[in-house]
């Protein structure tokens, strides 16, 4: 079994849920991907790593950061930033706050330091419906100074998120759509 398909394995067993579940884009769904299940799992976000790794080391240019929204993407950016010291191509991590930080530096973004300023950097999510998540990210990356080059996901759910972001000029590379992980294409 291939790294990719025991992925695909991991999620089904610890993250994927049928019946109904109010989403964060405020979408009602007969299923749900809980992704930090598999994120958190030593196998599993070794496995997001990986695969998140491949899908940035073919970008065209070399990508200088990875990041993404807490909480959602914390563990897959500590992945892929290990990963990719263990492939000796390190690519430091940073994380988005969902609201500034109230004391000290007051900054948005954590980890800034470790960037190259106006960097390209990668983002990364767990599980993309809408697109909106990554939207606010892709805002609060390029209001620092840095620009985004790549958006990256372990699922797409394929309800809209890719077309909305490849829209604004982000093309969403995902690891599995819905398709591929549970067979059942999305409803238009």
């Amino acid at each position: 079994m291939n790294e990719r398909q025991r992925l695909r394995e991991l999620l089904l067993r610890k993250s994927y849920r049928q019946g109904t579940f109010t989403l964060t884009s405020g979408k009602t769904s007969d299923f749900y991907v809980d992704g930090k299940q598999t994120t958190l799992d030593a196998e599993g976000a070794y496995l997001c790593g990986r695969l998140l790794f491949e899908l940035i080391r073919q970008h065209q240019e070399p990508i200088l950061g990875v990041g993404g929204m807490t909480l959602g993407a914390d563990p897959l950016v500590t992945a892929v930033s290990l990963v990719s010291y263990l492939e000796k191509a390190p690519i430091p991590a940073f994380i988005v706050r969902k609201e500034a930080k109230g004391h000290g530096t007051g900054n948005y973004i954590e980890g800034k330091n470790n960037l190259v300023p106006g960097g390209l950097v990668a983002l990364v999510e767990d599980v993309v419906t809408t697109g909106g998540t990554l939207i606010k990210v892709i805002e609060r990356v390029e209001n620092e100074g840095f620009r985004v080059g790549l958006v990256t996901t372990i699922v797409d759910r394929q309800e809209g998120g890719a077309e909305i972001l490849a829209a604004k000029g982000y093309p969403l590379k995902a690891v599995f759509t819905r398709e591929q992980l549970i067979g059942t294409p999305a409803q238009k």
